[in-house]
């Protein structure tokens, strides 16, 4: 008898403590179901004619085209190629760049593009302007006599400043687009929309082409007030860029816009060329800008407490894992959106505990959200141990 009761006293003191003692088996996570966020895909309103291209900055994935893709005449957007061009060999260094006098030969392109109907501004003999004012009246008034004069003292003559035109076009990528001469006149000046849209995203990070072409009037000694030949500039958030006219050309209008979309800064570029007049032309655009800002949507992939896994125990306690931060993004158009779990096995953890994080493909942005412990997971009592010894010497 003293015997066994003996072995029963020290299995109970092997028992007790080892039992008391030992770790536990970590559960895993249950991984909760999850449903993609729908969107609606983009729907632009395109006009019927020539070529049209736009695009947000930034977001890639806007860019959306309609109509032709060949090159066509860009008219007076090659003044904005002008302007980038001149720039680029002489900088205005955050002033008004140096002073040009106007000589006879500059005096001489006034008649010389008046006879071709096209639009000039008021020249002297002698007259002195800066490069920054030849710079206005070349893009805001769209005087092809002061483009051409503003090239030619840049390159010397028309022939240096196609050479230094198309070497500039090459280095930025604009491999569809040609200037046979500064100002547009020629049909010979061409490009596709595809390019435009860069272009006007190159023109837009030039700061001063940016603000000049963002000016609705100005006076310029010698000229008198100019007004922006624009007529969208100031609307529908319109910030500039170029307007085009040439028989061959059509109505033709290089445009940028900002919005504030989500407390977001979005910033559009666009074009259409080959419109029949500038007013059904200006029209259009505002159609198309209304739709593109209306392609952007805000996707919510969770919020903070969403539930995306959940931990049960066998001593029945249990509790989630849970996103401790919103993830949402500005997205355009219609995106894939992935989730992939990644989670901690536990035994015990304190409420606000890290376990494990989702990480979300939205587009093509990857966006990692921790996953925290929805409230403490408890350790089993003493009696739940003593009275499962199995399960809690398993996980030895």
């Amino acid at each position: 008898m003293v015997a066994g009761a003996l072995v029963v006293v020290l299995a109970a003191l092997v028992y007790v403590p080892v039992v008391l003692l030992a770790p536990l088996a970590p559960a895993t996570a249950a991984a909760a179901e999850w449903t993609a966020p729908a969107q609606p895909g983009a729907q632009l309103t395109f006009p019927g004619y020539g070529a049209t291209a736009v695009q947000a900055v930034g977001w890639d994935e806007s860019l959306t085209t309609s109509g032709s893709t060949t090159p066509l005449p860009i008219a007076s957007i090659s003044k904005v190629v002008t302007a980038l061009v001149v720039l680029d060999a002489r900088p205005l260094d955050g002033g008004d760049g140096p002073s040009l006098t106007l000589g006879a030969d500059d005096v001489a392109l006034y008649e010389t593009y008046r006879s071709q109907d096209g639009k000039v501004a008021p020249m002297a003999l002698g007259q002195q302007l800066t490069e920054k004012q030849m710079l206005q009246v070349s893009l805001i008034e769209s005087a092809n006599n002061y483009a051409d004069a503003l090239a030619g003292w840049a390159f010397g003559d028309t022939a240096g400043f196609v050479a230094a035109a198309t070497a500039w076009l090459a280095e930025n990528g604009l491999t569809s687009t040609t200037l046979v001469e500064p100002t547009g006149m020629s049909p010979s000046n061409t490009s596709t929309a595809t390019d435009l849209v860069r272009l006007g995203e190159i023109a837009l990070a030039d700061p001063d082409v940016a603000a000049i072409v963002a000016t609705p009037t100005t006076t310029v000694p010698g000229v008198g007030v100019i007004e922006n030949s624009n007529e969208l500039l100031g609307l529908d958030g319109v910030v500039g860029i170029k307007t085009g006219t040439l028989d061959e050309a059509g109505a033709c209008l290089l445009f940028a816009a900002d919005y504030t979309i989500a407390g977001e800064p979005v910033t559009v570029v666009g074009v259409m060329l080959g419109g029949v007049d500038h007013d059904s032309l200006d029209a259009d655009v505002q159609r198309l800008l209304t739709s593109v800002s209306g392609a952007f949507q805000t996707v919510t992939a969770t919020t903070a407490g969403d539930v995306w896994a959940s931990y049960e125990l066998p001593w029945g306690a249990g509790t989630e894992a849970v996103a401790a931060t919103d993830a949402s993004r500005l997205v355009w158009g219609d995106v894939t959106v992935t989730a992939s779990i990644e989670t901690e096995s536990v035994t015990t953890g304190a409420a606000g505990d890290d376990v494990g994080r989702v990480r979300f493909q939205i587009g093509d942005e990857e966006v990692d959200v921790p996953l925290v412990l929805d409230r403490a997971l408890a350790e089993p009592d003493a009696w739940w141990r003593l009275t499962h010894p199995d399960e809690v010497l398993a996980a030895g």
